[in-house]
């Protein structure tokens, strides 16, 4: 039996790098045998994506993407279909779990500089996947044609209109209608479930690319490759498989528990992850008390209602948004500092990256409630601070009092 296993792995070899594949990107690929736990969350951000992929795959066999049709086939999913509930609320916890893995993956690219030379590269396709995921979930969010799925999307789409010049044609174009239409439905399930997730499983792969090749980073911030043996394998790497293949599993089964918990426990979360008025159906002459996206598009909408509008226009809110995203593929040029790791960083920067994280999480808060004088006025300031913390990387490297980085990696 193993000899013709041998035999048909090298046919398949001859004609496909199998083999060569397994061996460059795991059995042979050495990461830094220092890794924590902040490590897991690149690994469940692949899980997550492969629990949308076959939840949605199973969704869209009784979803009907028509205006008239759509809410009646969710309630059909959730109640008659065998299992239907369970892989709708998988896909809808699912997606919260994404942002909040992905989140959690981005704050320790932040803590250990995993952006710096040479993985700026590495740094944009993930903020690229970011951007992919966010159209992903933003036009996801209409499909269940509920209340606050219909004014979620009008009041998104509607702030394309705020472009000068083009803006209302633009915003006709998105929705293919002058309104939120059985057309609107039909595009953004064509993009949702085929052009986006296309997109998105191609930076994913390019992001692995670019990160094997490079290496990964770890909390020392040690290039890994500097220091080689007499066999040519880094001193301070490991195989990644069987050693952090085995360690994954650890923190899948840990994702898995929570993930579980939530999904059979409290899949709306009380409202964050699917919205109450969200199970009642789409209806353009009545609209939701409180309009407001889901928990991880909060921060931003903050932003947006933070700035004032000019002559009545949302433009200046929608670039001020805009650019608090684009302003992370810049990071890598912004950060001065020669020290990647914050384990050798200075006060101060630990200092701004606790507060830019607590101003996060309170912008995500702010963009959750309706809106008041006081707590537009706080928006304000966390949104000033959101882009002085990006701009801060460039100035406090001057002054700023760093350890000396060992040679090697410390465990």
């Amino acid at each position: 039996m193993n000899n013709m296993m041998m035999q048909l792995l090298g046919w398949v070899d001859a004609r496909f790098p199998l083999s060569k594949m397994w061996k460059e990107h795991l059995s042979e690929y050495y990461a830094p045998k220092n890794f924590n736990f902040w490590y897991f969350f690149g690994s469940l951000a692949l899980l997550v994506l492969v629990i949308q992929i076959v939840t949605g795959i199973f969704l869209t066999m009784s979803y009907k993407p028509d205006a008239g049709m759509a809410f009646g086939s969710v309630e059909y999913i959730m109640r008659d279909v065998d299992w239907g509930w369970l892989i709708r609320y998988a896909h809808s916890t699912g997606a919260s779990a994404f942002f909040a893995v992905v989140y959690l993956h981005m704050f320790r690219g932040l803590m250990y500089g995993s952006y710096k030379p040479p993985r700026e590269l590495l740094w944009i396709f993930g903020c690229l996947i970011y951007l992919a995921l966010m159209a992903e979930a933003f036009l996801g969010y209409l499909l269940p044609w509920g209340q606050m799925s219909y004014w979620g999307a009008q009041v998104i789409v509607n702030l394309f209109s705020a472009v000068p010049f083009v803006g209302e044609e633009l915003s006709i174009w998105i929705r293919g209608d002058y309104v939120i239409s059985d057309v609107t439905l039909n595009r953004f399930f064509a993009f949702h479930v085929i052009a986006v997730p296309l997109v998105l499983l191609g930076l994913v792969v390019a992001h692995i690319i670019a990160l094997h090749e490079v290496g990964s980073n770890n909390p020392d911030g040690v290039e890994i490759k500097k220091t080689k043996g007499p066999d040519g394998k880094p001193l301070d790497g490991i195989p990644f498989h069987p050693y952090y293949t085995v360690k994954d599993i650890v923190g899948v089964v840990g994702f898995l528990i929570v993930f579980c918990a939530i999904l059979f426990f409290a899949p709306e979360m009380g409202g964050y992850f699917i919205e109450h008025p969200n199970f009642e159906p789409a209806n353009s002459m009545k609209t939701p008390p409180h309009i407001a996206p889901v928990w991880y598009f909060t921060p931003f909408y903050a932003m947006l209602r933070a700035v004032p509008s000019i002559a009545g226009s949302a433009f200046p809110g929608v670039v001020v948004m805009g650019a608090a995203v684009v302003i992370l593929f810049f990071l890598p040029w912004l950060d001065r500092s020669p020290v990647k790791s914050i384990r050798y960083r200075g006060l101060c920067f630990k200092l701004l990256l606790a507060l830019f994280v607590l101003d996060f999480i309170l912008l995500g808060y702010l963009g959750m409630q309706p809106s008041t004088a006081l707590l537009t006025m706080i928006a304000q300031i966390g949104t000033i601070y959101y882009f002085v913390f990006f701009f801060a990387l460039a100035i406090i490297p001057k002054f700023e009092k760093t350890k000396p980085v060992p040679e090697r990696v410390t465990g």
